[in-house]
């Protein structure tokens, strides 16, 4: 099978094989997979036949080498496909198996693979409207934030305002986000999540448009001081991949992640916020927003 590394360059080309994608875990996101390409997991693809077949390769943890779900346009590939696949291609499991496909397809999968779940890849999933509204009780904390950061930066002169990312603000949000690293740590040795993170936003930021990602920028007093990106999954969900604000100024991540789902999913009912990677501040900070739904991920590995 021969795999290729995926690039920004190939994004038009494999295109068509996402739309419509039949998965709702944000992995399956062609931008994300070529922003997260080429860090702890090098990201490669290959064609067969009316299938894209990608795997994650990884000198750092070479145990961890896998695939993910093919795709197509064409639909669902059958469990006994995808276990000619792994056999051909040289790999023994597939990671971040959606939980609708195995659903669909357990009873085939099962003599065929191992199934373990993987909570770490657990995607939220929330109502657009509960996002940008905020309403009722279950979220009077969030707008008691909101409602401080306000008071403080939109009275009496406005000294906030919202506007969508463009090519010419990019560089502003790329020097924010060094000084937002510098106070995260994201350079201390051993926190490569933080580090993978940074290059994807970066690539992300810098390939906006090729890629057809869509952001906002909050300023404060003029300068950059959080950002947005998102991006479509599917006919009704979007992803809201990055969100960066400076912790010191109170509540306004509550009104970045606001106007992020006021203004970047037009047309979707539900955003996608990703998983929370088993990090228990960021498991907290996710139910604290009411997910409707947590898609299941799973690892398939040949009996």
């Amino acid at each position: 099978m021969n795999f290729k590394k995926l690039e920004v360059a190939d994004y038009a080309a494999l295109k068509p094989y996402f739309d419509p994608i039949p998965y709702r875990l944000s992995i399956y996101s062609l931008p994300s997979l070529i922003a997260w390409g080429d860090c702890v997991f090098e990201t490669r693809y290959a064609v067969e036949g009316d299938l894209l077949v990608i795997a994650n390769e990884s000198q750092l943890r070479p145990d961890d080498r896998h695939l993910i779900l093919p795709v197509s346009p064409g639909g669902d590939p059958s469990p006994e496909r995808l276990r000619a696949i792994a056999l051909e291609s040289g790999h023994r499991r597939y990671w971040c198996a959606c939980g609708n496909y195995v659903e669909r397809h357990r009873q085939g999968l099962e003599p065929l693979f191992h199934i373990e779940e993987q909570p770490e890849f657990e995607d939220y999933v929330y109502l657009a409207e509960d996002l940008a509204e905020l309403r009722g009780n279950r979220f009077v904390r969030k707008r008691n934030l909101i409602h401080q950061f306000e008071r403080e930066f939109m009275r009496n002169g406005s000294r906030a305002s919202v506007e969508p990312i463009t090519r010419e603000s990019v560089p502003e949000c790329l020097a924010f986000l060094e000084a937002w690293c510098v106070q995260r740590d994201c350079d201390v040795d051993g926190d490569i999540d933080l580090a993978c993170e940074r290059r994807a936003v970066i690539t992300s930021l810098e390939q906006l448009e090729a890629l057809d990602l869509r952001g906002i920028l909050v300023r404060l007093d003029e300068r950059v001081c959080a950002f947005g990106i998102a991006s479509r999954l599917n006919g009704d969900t979007g992803i809201l991949s990055y969100e960066k604000a400076f912790s010191d100024v109170k509540g306004l991540y509550q009104f970045l992640d606001r106007e992020c789902a006021k203004r970047l999913f037009a047309g979707c009912r539900y955003i996608n916020k990703e998983s929370d990677m088993s990090l228990p501040n960021l498991a907290a900070m996710k139910r604290s927003y009411h997910p409707v739904l947590r898609v299941k991920s799973y690892r398939l590995t040949l009996r």
